[in-house]
């Protein structure tokens, strides 16, 4: 009993001030630990495993790291990639994600804490969400206040737009960059408050991190300086404001021109161009300002029509001679892409082919937003009520996520982060207004005593406590709801790694298929060190890393007649495809086929994919995509099927014996579960290929290319 008195009167004779600060380390401590907590579902189901198929050449390259050294990684020459290209590891890749867990892996070996690399790979992404949560607290309080950060602190925490990409396992870039990136807006926000240099230069120092870890550091590079422009048009530019861009602007150019893969874009790409406009308008401003001060306002505007009419025609004449030279490069495939979303399907399949380019559905943003999509029009109203330079920035972080997040599903990651901010907003405004006029207290008994004067409770409507009541009863309500949503979308969908899939049994028993590291276990121990192995290449990272073959593609995509040529090899007869693979010295064929246990995501339903990447060079200009469609134009592999489909490679590598096969009760043999249709081609021999394995459940299917016969005398 003295112990609980004790430790109340130790509460007690804390500060109002100390209390609240000790209450909001508490509700962050929280956030950041139910942040990590919340990502391990993949880790307590299957086992720490790395997931998809970019982590793991990321791992790769970490592990090669935390062996070899930092020399010997900067200057590595993979000769395990694009055969017979090759790859220059060092110059093609952002390396912040590799440094820093070659760092963390180091540290806690110098403590000796004992660790393995692969370990600190899997828990990164967790370990880096956490730190997301503090530096969401401190931007939203940066904009608004504490009270506000807190709430979005607490959404950032279990929000599945974010999560999607960095639970335990999915070691990929953005699982840092988001971090990054709102550390630089957090950093940015305070230098245009203060003007600092200081400031400035350590948001430099964040944007060099985040130009370091992801490629979309053109999103920062752009919407800051957008900021500043609106800034300007609107009459809010400052002093502060010049200081802050200009230190940021040259410190975070110049650092960022220190990674390899960057080099000279940020001066020589049209993507980096409108944050070197900004840059030379804020100079002519702060020099229009400093001459008006020193001249008559005739003199001035005489001044100024010839000073515009040179400057426009100088730059204008300069731009289009370094755009005609090639000095300035265009804007990427992917750029267009996020303003037109129509151009990569038209003109690049080999950008609209991966899934996560796609538009986003709008069923996308409940699923993976939930409240902070209705909370968002709230905040947004409340952020214009009361314009400054810091509301302005997330207004404008807000809309322009909004826009590109529905060209691009995989940009929702950029979103979520800023719907969490503004709703964070919104709901701590509403909170805060309704919660002071509820009245908690009993009517005290009438003295002769003065009242003391305290906050205030709104006297402007009837019936305000329960109307107040009712309000917050439905916010914690929602808030509750958004919890319970976020876990089970964290739970069911995006803790599943793609090496190891389940399925539920009849009886609700969770079913494992790890056909995929078995085939790449048995390609490690069964074919020769240099056998090179083709396949499509959403596979090339995990048989490099997993398997440690040669691979003729990869997920890195920057060889587009490349992958044409292996797409016109899947696509063509088994003849025509054998002198294609001989051209490439392949040894071995890898194909991905879920007929007989309904995995969907296979080689036949990517196959239209690759029909359009192998027709679009000139060397695959005799494989047109409505060759492969039957005569009602649709894509069929029964026996409506066209001639064509039913006698390429691919349709013969995935089907080969599966006509003998029995996939379900009452269905014939050959009947696959993906398409729901019994197959058309049954009775075929391969000719110029063997079969060489076949994993447990059909899933991973690897045939050796026969050699050429030799010639008689």
């Amino acid at each position: 009993m003295m112990n609980v008195l004790g430790k109340s009167s130790w509460m007690a004779r804390l500060s109002p001030e100390r209390q609240d600060t000790l209450l909001k380390l508490l509700i962050l401590s929280i956030a950041c630990i139910l942040s990590f907590s919340t990502r391990l579902f993949s880790v307590l189901r299957f086992e720490s495993v790395i997931h998809e198929f970019d982590p793991y050449f990321n791992f790769r390259t970490t592990k090669f790291l935390t062996e070899e050294g930092f020399y010997a990684f900067h200057n590595w020459f993979d000769d395990r990639a694009w055969y017979p290209l090759g790859r220059i590891i060092g110059g093609t890749i952002y390396p912040g994600l590799m440094v820093t867990s070659a760092l963390m892996y180091k540290v806690a070996n110098l403590l000796n804490i004992t660790l393995e690399i692969r370990n600190v790979c899997v828990f990164f992404a967790p370990v880096f969400s956490s730190l997301t949560t503090l530096v969401t607290y401190q931007l939203t309080k940066e904009i608004k206040d504490s009270s506000a950060g807190l709430v979005a602190a607490s959404m950032i925490a279990v929000v599945p737009g974010y999560i999607s990409r960095s639970v335990a396992g999915s070691y990929d870039n953005e699982g840092i960059a988001i971090f990054c990136m709102l550390l630089t807006y957090t950093l940015w926000i305070k230098t245009v408050k203060t003007g600092s240099v200081f400031w400035g230069a350590l948001c430099s120092l964040a944007y060099f991190y985040m130009v370091s870890s992801w490629g979309g550091y053109v999103f920062l590079i752009n919407l800051i300086p957008l900021h500043v422009l609106v800034l300007m048009i609107t009459g809010r530019f400052s002093h502060r404001v010049y200081v802050a861009y200009s230190s940021v602007y040259c410190l975070g150019t110049i650092l960022s021109m220190q990674i390899p893969f960057v080099g000279f874009q940020p001066v020589q790409s049209s993507e980096h161009m409108a944050a070197f406009a900004v840059f030379g308008l804020t100079q002519l401003y702060a020099f229009v300002v400093y001459v008006k001060s020193k001249l008559s306002e005739e003199h001035f505007q005489l001044l100024m029509k010839t000073i515009v009419l040179m400057i426009v025609g100088v730059v204008g004449l300069a731009g289009s001679i370094l755009m005609i030279t090639g000095k300035i490069s265009p804007w990427t495939g992917r750029f267009y892409s996020l303003l037109d979303p129509s151009y990569a399907k038209n003109n690049i399949p080999i950008i609209a082919s991966v899934s996560e380019h796609q538009p986003t559905s709008w069923a996308s943003f409940y699923f993976d937003l939930q409240l902070p999509v209705f909370m968002f029009p709230v905040g947004m109203y409340y952020c214009f009520s009361k314009l400054t330079d810091a509301n302005i920035f997330i207004i404008m972080y807000g809309v322009t996520s909004i826009y590109f997040a529905g060209v691009m599903v995989r940009l929702m990651l950029v979103l979520a982060p800023v719907m969490c901010i503004i709703a964070g907003i919104a709901i701590s405004t509403i909170l805060h207004t309704y919660m002071k006029n509820i009245d908690m207290t009993k009517p005290a008994p009438a003295t002769d005593k003065p009242k003391k004067k305290g906050p205030v409770a709104d006297s402007s409507y009837p019936v305000k406590n329960e109307v107040s009541t009712v309000v917050v009863f439905m916010m914690t309500l929602f808030l509750i709801l958004y919890t319970f949503h976020c876990t089970w979308v964290t739970s069911e969908a995006y803790s599943s790694p793609s090496i190891v899939l389940s399925a539920r049994g009849r009886e609700g028993n969770r079913i494992m298929f790890d056909d995929f590291r078995e085939a790449y276990y048995w390609l490690k121990h069964n074919t020769a060190e240099d056998a090179k192995v083709m396949s499509w290449w959403d596979y090339g990272y995990q048989i490099t890393a997993m398997a440690n073959r040669t691979i003729l593609v990869d997920n890195n995509t920057w060889n587009n007649t490349h992958i044409s040529r292996v797409g016109q090899a899947m696509a063509s007869k088994e003849e025509h495809s054998y002198g294609i693979m001989k051209e490439l010295d392949v040894d071995y064929v890898l194909v991905i086929f879920g007929g007989l246990t309904g995995y969907s995501s296979d080689d036949i339903n990517k196959f239209l994919w690759m029909v359009r990447i192998g027709g679009s060079t000139d060397r695959g200009s005799h494989i047109k995509e409505k060759d492969y469609y039957s005569q009602s134009g649709e894509f069929r592999v029964d026996k409506d099927g066209s001639e064509t489909m039913l006698n390429c490679l691919m349709y013969k590598l995935c089907y080969y014996r599966f006509g003998q096969m029995y996939t379900e009760t009452g269905k014939p043999s050959g009947y696959d579960r993906v398409r729901n249709v019994e197959i058309g081609n049954k009775d075929f021999d391969l000719e110029y290929l063997e079969e060489a394995y076949t994993t447990e459940h059909w899933i991973v299917r690897i045939y050796k290319v026969k050699d050429l016969e030799n010639r008689g005398a």
